[in-house]
């Protein structure tokens, strides 16, 4: 398990699903830091989108200790949900689950634009896909 130690890792998360909603669906993290990359993922066979971007991001912290991060995701969802911009209407089993986790951690969210080349952006968003390809309907 990594350290928390003041913004070593870079986290990116992304999420997909096939047939939204209610398909198959992935979620993936990297935790970049230097040369060093980690890489998690996992699927759900019937899910929606959010959900899958919501778990990516919960993942990637449970992955890691307590410290100060900075996450790039390219869903505006997930990032004005957490920052409570915008009211938590949906996925609450998820967003308690991340509310839990959250209290050992000080998270910048960053927006950045899928499918638009970011390097770790596309990494995660291909894992993620894959994840979700992975399930046999």
């Amino acid at each position: 398990m990594p350290n928390g130690n003041q913004d070593l890792y870079q986290i990116y998360t992304d999420g997909s699903c096939l047939k939204n909603p209610n398909g198959p669906g992935g979620w993936a993290f990297a935790l970049i830091k230097n040369d060093e990359i980690i890489l998690g993922s996992g699927n759900n066979p019937s899910t929606t989108n959010n959900r899958m971007e919501l778990q990516a991001v919960i993942e990637a912290l449970l992955f890691l200790e307590q410290g100060n991060y900075p996450v790039y995701t390219d869903s505006k969802w997930v990032i004005n949900c957490a920052t409570g911009k915008w009211k938590r209407k949906a996925n609450l089993d998820l967003w308690t689950q991340y509310d839990k986790i959250i209290q050992k951690f000080n998270i910048q969210y960053n927006w950045v634009r899928g499918h638009n080349g970011n390097k770790y952006n596309e990494v995660v968003d291909n894992l993620a896909r894959e994840e979700a390809k992975s399930i046999k309907v």
